[in-house]
């Protein structure tokens, strides 16, 4: 009983969050994660024909040294 409640509010929850989105914020959406990566968006925009708005990682300045921590 208590787990078809909490599915129904999740559902509920889920179903008001995303009541004022269209169709294209959605898809845009769920594309971001490969925007940060243009090789991996190449593929992406290949295999499902979307268009993925793909940023270029930024250039290391002179003077400034890129380190991993």
């Amino acid at each position: 009983m208590w787990s078809l409640l909490m599915v129904m509010c999740l559902y509920s929850a889920v179903e008001y969050c995303l009541h004022g989105q269209c169709d294209k914020s959605l898809e845009d959406a769920s594309l971001i994660p490969f925007a940060d990566d243009p090789e991996v968006a190449r593929r992406v925009e290949l295999a499902t024909g979307k268009q993925v708005n793909a940023v270029a990682p930024q250039a290391p300045r002179p003077g400034w040294i890129n380190q991993d921590m």
